[in-house]
């Protein structure tokens, strides 16, 4: 008998459709105690029918599952804030002093998909990545800057916009560049070249733009992020050219890691943060949603304005917008301040990805005609499928 590939996706959409039904039962009847792990079975349901579905659906797993990590340290902060009994000899330690290597393992991780191709490519499309590296580390720390000054929140937190505002580009550019049919191999070249000009670049821009919000000592900034971004970065390129080419299994294990990476350090910070994420949870919300809309959108128009093809646009405008929030999350911790800072980033991430992937989909489905550009501008538009 002929297996149904798509059973598991709908089983698991059957699941969460069911979840839906019994938090509508238990909101009506006043069972707040139940929201909780319902809401839970519900989130990581529609994780798991993303992650075995396909099309659309597929697309939307990271998303989907970075919103789990969310309702998971909300629901059950209690369980992530010491470790537990069960390892004594942790003491009783927060379960944030994982987060430096969890980082390190992720940036690890991505430099491993690296080489050095990915570098020497800057030199076929030299204008394209430079824009887009101007771009990437204005708009959005200038961006940033204006809605911490716009909205009520405390210093910390209204720092932790800046702080996102200046961080590189991550992993999640180059998925939604494939998804929206866009240049990958331009997107990977900015991403590796905006991550090893990060630990100079991020320190030096927070001193200037948020140096009065927080007290940034940027000696200690720009060695911190050497250790948990350049130096791990580094080592994946290594390993990359020396063993990385000889296990094809890799292929498919390091996005794994990356992605469980980013979803304990989402849970954990979510977890220890949890209170104050209550109190200003919806406000910060709506100052990513801006944040995130204006780096897609400025990054777009700025790249238009100076005369590049849609193709080079679009590329731009998702590496603009699509911010490294867990290097953002994992420098609040190294800097004491996970509860504040890190909130910032641990919200981005999910509303980012939200937007982003609503719009690589709809540029998936309006394709450029590259032979309607100009020939200035279609000169260097690659089309990775």
């Amino acid at each position: 008998m002929k297996v149904d590939s798509a059973f598991p996706s709908r089983l698991f959409l059957g699941l969460t459709g069911v979840s839906a039904v019994a938090l509508s039962v238990v909101g009506v009847a006043g069972n707040t105690g139940w929201i909780g792990p319902i809401l839970t079975v519900g989130v990581l349901s529609l994780s798991l029918a993303a992650s075995t579905g396909r099309g659309v659906l597929k697309q939307l797993a990271f998303t989907s599952w970075i919103a789990a990590g969310v309702v998971v340290g909300l629901a059950y902060s209690k369980w992530f804030i010491t470790f537990p009994a069960q390892f004594p000899w942790l003491g009783d330690q927060e379960m944030s002093v994982v987060f430096i290597p969890v980082l390190q393992t992720i940036m690890f991780a991505m430099g491993t998909t690296l080489s050095v191709a990915d570098f020497t490519r800057v030199f076929k499309m030299p204008a394209g990545v430079l824009i887009g590296l101007v771009c990437q580390f204005t708009i959005m720390p200038l961006v940033g800057l204006g809605l911490a000054h716009s909205f009520d929140l405390s210093p910390q937190i209204a720092a932790g916009l800046v702080l996102v505002g200046c961080s590189p580009s991550g992993l999640a550019s180059n998925v939604m560049a494939f998804i929206a049919r866009a240049n990958v191999a331009m997107s990977v070249t900015m991403t590796a070249f905006s991550t090893l000009l990060a630990p100079l670049v991020t320190p030096l821009l927070m001193h200037v733009l948020a140096g009065e919000l927080v007290k940034i000592d940027v000696p200690a900034m720009m060695w911190s992020m050497t250790k948990i971004v350049l130096l791990p970065v580094l080592a994946g390129l290594i390993f990359h050219h020396l063993i990385y080419h000889r296990l094809q299994w890799l292929d498919r294990v390091m996005p794994l890691v990356s992605m469980v990476g980013i979803l304990i350090m989402t849970v954990l910070t979510v977890a220890i943060g949890r209170d104050k994420l209550l109190q200003v949870g919806p406000l910060l919300v709506l100052a990513c949603l801006l944040h995130s809309m204006a780096g897609f959108s400025l990054g777009y128009f700025v790249c238009r304005l100076l005369g590049r093809d849609r193709v080079t646009c679009r590329t731009i405008a998702l590496e603009v917008g699509l911010q490294n929030s867990g290097m953002a999350a994992g420098l609040a911790k190294s800097l004491g301040q996970v509860t504040t800072l890190g909130l910032v980033p641990i919200v981005f991430g999910p509303v980012m990805n939200i937007v982003a992937s609503t719009l690589a989909n709809w540029w998936r489905a309006r394709p450029v005609d590259v032979r309607q550009e100009s020939p200035r501008t279609a000169a260097g538009s690659v089309v990775q499928e």
